[in-house]
Parts: C-alpha cells; structure tokens; sequence
C-alpha cells in the first residue's frame, strides 16, 4: 500500500546528518556521531549502504583512479577510497537500534540492488539517491517498488536527467518524491551553490524541494530555507581533527546545534504577506514622526520651519501636512513642545 512518512509533514525545516565515512572505520565512532547528532538536535541519522565491491572494481588502472589535482582525494584508487569511507552492514542495525532509541530517523542510501534488499530487512523507512546516482534508473526502480518515500539529490544532473528519475520512480510506485539542489563537489563553493534553482525544481516538478550542502558554514542552508527548502543535508562529524575522509566539510556538533536553532528562526521568520501591524509593531508606533511646536507660537503668527519641526513621537499631527502648515497664522496660542492638531490647519 502507497503511504506518506508524517516525517515528511514537519512544518519546520527536517535537519539530517549526514554520516558518511566519518567514522573513520570505528563502530564505536559512529555510534558516538549518532548520539552527538541527537543531542545537537537533529531530526534524523542518514547513512551509506555499499561496499567497494557494490560500487567499483578493484582495479589499478588509469579510470579507477581520482586524477583532479584540487581534490580532497586525489590519487585515490577508487576501490580503497571506498573501502574505507564505507560503512560495513554488520553495523547498520546497531546504528538504526541507537537512533530509534535517541528519537532519529534512520535511514540510508543504497548503492545497489542488494544494498536495497538489506535495508529492506532493517524497514528502512524511506530511502534517499544520492547525486551519483540519479542516472542509475534499475536502482530508481529497485527502490521504488518499495513502494515508500524517495529523495533524490539532484547535484550532476541536468533537467532531462532529474525528469527521467521521477517518471521511473512514480511509474514502479514510488508515493513521494523529495527533490534535493545539490552542488556535487567537496566543499562545494559558495557561489556555484544557485539556491534561487530550489523554487524552479519545486515549479517544474511539483514537488517538495530541499537543499544537500556541501559548503562550509550555514549561510547557503538559511538562504535555501528561504526560498522553500524544507530538507537540509548536511555532512556531520564529532570533530573536524579526526580527519575523517569527509571531514573537511563536514559540520562539527557546535554548528549542527547552530544551524538546527537558525533553520527553525529562518522558517518562522519567513510568514507570509503581510502589511498589517504585529501587536508589538504597534506599540512602537509612537516612536515615529509628528509636528511640534519648535518654540513658543503666538496666536496669530504664522507657522514657519523655525517655529515648528517634524520630531518624534507621533502624538501630533502627521508630518505629511508639513508643508501645508507653512505660512498659515495660528489660531492659538502654542507653547514650545506642544503638539500641532489637525485643528491648527
């Protein structure tokens, strides 16, 4: 039966932690980044499910090995880079027993058809794509006959690519489709972020948008909050000194905590049109401008700029009849610091 995760339903922004290889090989560690996310106040624990078998071949040759001079793992062959960045699958139901434990949602990507199988066997309860994979349309497929949620980074892809993942993904039954803007370099620049795609991806493929991040700080996150992200991804590690294979843009717990706190100010500051006054806007309302008796006004005399001034507060009248006010007599007696009425026009 096709069903929506209430997770999904949270009106603020859904914070997850991104594990990834930050455990540095160590069960112990990555149980200990589960209940660091918990305490920073994470909503949920996300995982990676494959082994360097799952994900490449073990091989020594030119394509298997990572050539880009500005990489954090350069001349990395693929298969040991993955073979200590994964998380091994014995570790999987400890990690997802803690988390539930903790109130975390835990869940994965998978990187292959058995990887799916597997989590299957866990319940996970929604699966995520991550950006590598958008064009592997047999593990879209896998995952949609699940039948449960799907989120989909979209970093790499061009429009006709993210297209050709949801139509597989709804076509084998996939209930909910979660679109993720995503810049798919490590750390991602700031300015080859363009959070302004959020609000496209939404309009073009009727769905719910959020925001994977790869920057470093949690300003390109608060901006996605306010243009409709209601998912951040972020990287997570206990310490930046670990050196962990992702660590260098990862997000420590300070900053989880930081951005946990300021994704939910930046959501309820967003609102909605609104040119009506707040009950505390009002109050305040006094402070603004009025006319003013600048120095004692004779009956009679008339009003010029050195008898009367726009000053705060507003008691008097508005300032917009300044003008109109100038070279009329008094028609009384006004003594300095007096406020001008509308009957002194």
């Amino acid at each position: 039966m096709k069903r929506k995760i209430n997770f999904f339903k949270k009106k603020t922004p859904i914070i997850i932690a991104e594990m990834s290889g930050n455990h540095n090989g160590s069960l112990k560690k990555a149980l200990d980044i589960v209940r660091e996310a918990s305490k920073a106040g994470a909503d949920a624990i996300k995982l990676q499910t494959y082994t360097a078998e799952t994900i490449t071949i073990n091989s020594k040759s030119r394509d298997f090995i990572i050539h880009d001079k500005k990489s954090l793992w350069k001349k990395e062959r693929l298969y040991n880079l993955y073979k200590k960045a994964h998380t091994p699958w014995s570790w999987h139901k400890k990690i997802y027993n803690l988390a539930k434990k903790l109130n975390l949602v835990c869940f994965s990507s998978p990187f292959d058809e058995t990887a799916v199988d597997f989590l299957e066997k866990l319940n996970t309860p929604f699966y995520k794509i991550a950006s590598f994979e958008i064009t592997h349309l047999p593990l879209i497929k896998k995952v949609a006959l699940t039948k449960k949620p799907m989120i989909i980074s979209t970093g790499l892809a061009s429009k006709k690519e993210i297209k050709e993942a949801i139509k597989i993904a709804k076509k084998n039954g996939c209930p909910q489709i979660i679109l993720l803007k995503c810049t798919s370099a490590y750390p991602a620049d700031i300015t080859d972020t363009n959070i302004l795609t959020i609000k496209d991806l939404k309009k073009s493929f009727k769905c719910e948008v959020g925001f994977s991040d790869h920057t470093l700080g949690i300003g390109a996150p608060l901006a996605a909050i306010s243009h409709g992200a209601k998912i951040i991804e972020k990287h997570f590690t206990i310490s930046k000194s670990d050196k962990g294979v992702d660590s260098a843009f990862s997000m420590d717990a300070k900053e989880l905590s930081l951005l946990v706190t300021e994704a939910k100010r930046a959501y309820l500051s967003l609102g909605k049109v609104n040119y009506k006054l707040s009950s505390s806007e009002k109050k305040s309302k006094i402070f603004r401008r009025s006319i003013y008796a600048k120095r004692n006004i004779k009956k009679g005399e008339i009003f010029t700029s050195h008898n009367i001034k726009v000053v705060r507060p507003s008691y008097g009248l508005s300032p917009k009849y300044y003008f109109k006010l100038l070279g009329k007599r008094s028609k009384r007696q006004i003594k300095k610091a007096t406020r001008i009425l509308y009957n002194d026009l």
